[in-house]
C-alpha cells in the first residue's frame, strides 16, 4: 500500500484517497480552465445621503440603491471597491472560484494527512512505561 512509486519517490496511497485526489485534481483542472479566482466578498448596499428632505430619511426610508462593494483583506487591513452591476456579475463567478479552489485544498490536505497516518512504515512511538512494571507497552 505505501510503497514507493518507481522512480518517483512518491509514496502511494489507498486506492480510496487516490480515487479522491483525482476528483479533487478534475476539480481543480476546470477552476484552472476558467483563469480567474478573486478573493474577497461581494455585498449589496443600500445606503442614505446627506440631504435630509431626501426619502431616505423618512420613516420607513427608502434607501438608494443597491450598490456592489467588493471587500477583502490586505495586510491586516479592509480594503473596498464599488462595482457596476456589470462586473458584480462577473466577478461573482471568480469569488465563487476562490471559495471552491480553498475548499478543495484542505480536502487535499486532509487526504494527505490520512495517507501519512495510514502508512505502515510511519514510526511508532512506545508508550511509557507502567510504573513498577519494568515492561514497555506496544
Amino acid at each position: 500500500m505505501a510503497k514507493n512509486t518507481p522512480g518517483t519517490g512518491t509514496p502511494r496511497c489507498a486506492p480510496g484517497h487516490q480515487a479522491e485526489a483525482e476528483k479533487i485534481a478534475a476539480e481543480l483542472a476546470a477552476i484552472a480552465a476558467t483563469g480567474m479566482v478573486l478573493p474577497g466578498t461581494i455585498t449589496q448596499r443600500r445606503t442614505r445621503c446627506g440631504y435630509p428632505r431626501c426619502g431616505c430619511h423618512a420613516d420607513p426610508p427608502r434607501l438608494h440603491g443597491p450598490y456592489w462593494q467588493w471587500t477583502r483583506k490586505v495586510a491586516a487591513k479592509t480594503v473596498c471597491r464599488w462595482l457596476s452591476p456589470d462586473q458584480q456579475h462577473d466577478y461573482q463567478a471568480w469569488i465563487d472560484n476562490d471559495r471552491r479552489l480553498r475548499e478543495l485544498l484542505a480536502r487535499l490536505e486532509a487526504l494527505g494527512a490520512a495517507a501519512l497516518e495510514a502508512d505502515p512504515r510511519r514510526p511508532r512511538r512506545r508508550r511509557a512505561t507502567p510504573a513498577g512494571t519494568g515492561q514497555t507497552t506496544p
